[in-house]
C-alpha cells in the first residue's frame, strides 16, 4: 500500500515544471508528500539525462534506492538511455517527460504489484492541472514541448519530441492563476523560446504582448532562444524587451565560434547570426546581461576552430557562459564521429571556463556602487538573493529576516565573477 511519496527534480527549468505539476497531482490524489526518501512508500524521480555526466550521476543515485522502496523513474532519463537504465537500476515504473496526471495511475498500479514502462515522447499535459510550485514567488510556464532543431549532438530531441506549443490563451490562465497564488517572477520556458507558436499560427513577440497586458505587479524571464528564431523576429524583440516587466536578460546559445563547426552541429545559423542578434540587444539595451552556451571539443572542432571560439568570447564578453565538454549521446548523429582525445576536450574546457571566469569578473565589476532596487526571490546558503532588472544575482549582506518577494534597495559593493554583494539602503 502506498500512502507516502517522495518526488526528486533534476534538470532544466522545464522539468522543475513538470516537477510541480508531478507534485500537485500526486497531492491531490490523496498521497502525503514526505521530504526525505527514509519515511516514503514511493519514490518518483524526475530524472534529466542531458549530458553523460548528468545520466551518471542519475544512474547512480537510483542505484542507492532501497529495493523495498517502490520506485517510479519518468523525464527524460527513460526516453535517452532505457537500456542503460534497465540494465542497471531496479525500478518498478518508468515514463516519459512530462507524465501530468498519469504519474497518479502509474502509483495505483505500482501499489498492486504492477510493472509499468511508457516511454510516450509527445506528452503535454492539460494546461491547468494542480501544481505545487517550488518557489512561491516563481511561475515556472512552459510555453511549449519539444523544439523544430535536429541538432546532431543532442538526445534532448528523442525525449520531448517535437514542437507543441499552448495556446495564448492556455498560458495566460496559468499566469493568472499563478500570480493570484502570490507569484511576482515569471519564467517562460520551453526547449526553444524563440520558436514558440510556429506549430499553431502563433509567435513570441504575441505572446508577450498579451503577458504584458495582464493586471499585476511581476517581472518576466524569457527562457534560451536560438539565434536563428531571434534573428527572424530581431526589430520587434529587442523592442518588446524595453518593457519594463521584462528583465534584461537573454539567453542565446552560440555553442561555437567557428562557422564549420556549427554546420557539423546542424544548429542552422552561422556566428555572424549570433553577434547580430548580441549586437542589436546591446545598442537597445546596453546593460543587458548576455549568457551563451559552449561546446568544447565537439568531434569537428580543430583546433584553429578552437581558437575561433576563445575569440569569439572574448569579442563579445558574455556575462554568463554555460561550458559543456563533448560527450557523445546515444542514438545521436554525433556518436558515429571521430572523437577528439580526451586530454584534448579537457584543456579545452578548462581554458574556456578560467577566461570565462576572468571574463565574469570584469562584467560584474561595471556594477560596483550602483544603487537600485532587486527583487529578492531565493534564499540561498544563509543569504537572500536577490536579481536587478538585468537579472544579476545580487546576495544581501543583511540579516534581516522576511524579505522573501519583496523590492529592496541596495547598493553594490562587492562583484565576483559569478554574481554581486549588495548592502542594504532601506
Amino acid at each position: 500500500m502506498i500512502n507516502r511519496v517522495y518526488i526528486e527534480t533534476h534538470g532544466c527549468s522545464t522539468n522543475f515544471a513538470d516537477g510541480e505539476v508531478i507534485i500537485g497531482c500526486v497531492s491531490k490524489a490523496g498521497y502525503k508528500i514526505v521530504d526525505k526518501p527514509e519515511t516514503a512508500d514511493a519514490l518518483i524521480f524526475n530524472t534529466c539525462a542531458v549530458k553523460s555526466p548528468t545520466e551518471n550521476r542519475m544512474i547512480s543515485l537510483l542505484k542507492k534506492v532501497p529495493n523495498r522502496k517502490k520506485m517510479i523513474v519518468t523525464g527524460c532519463l527513460p526516453l535517452i538511455n532505457f537500456k542503460r537504465l534497465s540494465e542497471e537500476v531496479s525500478f518498478d515504473a518508468a515514463l516519459g517527460p512530462s507524465p501530468g496526471k498519469s504519474i497518479v495511475t502509474a502509483l495505483k498500479r505500482v501499489s498492486r504489484g504492477e510493472k509499468i514502462i511508457d516511454l510516450r515522447d509527445n506528452a503535454m499535459p492539460p494546461s491547468l492541472l494542480p501544481k505545487t510550485t517550488i518557489n512561491r514567488m516563481i511561475s515556472i510556464l512552459p510555453t511549449s514541448y519539444g523544439c523544430l532543431g535536429s541538432c546532431s549532438y543532442c538526445c534532448v530531441r528523442k525525449a520531448r519530441g517535437r514542437l507543441r506549443s499552448y495556446s495564448i490563451e492556455d498560458i495566460l490562465a496559468r499566469l493568472r492563476r499563478d500570480l493570484e497564488a502570490g507569484a511576482k517572477e515569471v519564467w517562460l520556458t520551453s526547449q526553444d523560446t524563440g520558436a514558440y507558436g510556429k506549430d499553431i499560427g502563433e509567435n513570441l513577440i504575441k505572446l508577450l504582448d498579451e503577458v504584458n497586458e495582464q493586471k499585476g505587479e511581476f517581472l518576466i524571464r524569457i527562457g534560451m532562444m536560438n539565434p536563428n528564431h531571434a534573428i527572424e523576429m530581431l526589430h520587434e524583440l529587442t523592442d518588446i524587451y524595453k518593457h519594463q516587466r521584462i528583465y534584461k536578460f537573454i539567453h542565446i546559445p552560440v555553442q561555437s565560434g567557428d562557422n564549420e563547426v556549427l554546420r557539423s552541429m546542424n544548429r542552422g545559423y552561422t556566428v555572424e547570426d549570433f553577434k547580430e542578434v548580441v549586437e542589436a540587444f546591446r545598442k537597445e539595451m546596453p546593460e543587458i546581461t548576455l549568457s551563451t552556451d559552449i561546446i568544447c571539443g565537439f568531434p569537428s572542432e580543430t583546433e584553429e576552430a578552437y581558437e575561433r571560439s576563445v575569440h569569439l568570447l572574448q569579442e563579445i564578453k558574455p556575462d554568463v557562459l554555460n561550458v559543456s565538454k563533448f560527450f557523445a549521446r546515444p542514438n545521436t548523429p554525433a556518436k558515429r564521429m571521430k572523437p577528439l582525445p580526451v586530454h584534448v576536450i579537457n584543456e579545452r574546457s578548462k581554458n574556456i571556463a578560467e577566461l570565462h571566469r576572468r571574463i565574469g569578473l570584469e562584467k560584474n565589476r561595471k556594477w560596483l556602487r550602483w544603487a537600485g532596487s532587486v527583487f529578492v526571490n531565493n534564499f540561498k546558503r544563509g543569504s537572500w538573493v536577490g536579481r536587478n532588472i538585468a537579472y544579476k544575482p545580487v546576495v544581501l549582506d543583511t540579516r534581516r529576516d522576511g524579505l522573501l518577494g519583496e523590492k529592496v534597495k541596495v547598493q553594490i559593493k562587492v562583484a565576483k565573477p559569478t554574481h554581486l554583494v549588495a548592502k542594504c539602503l532601506l
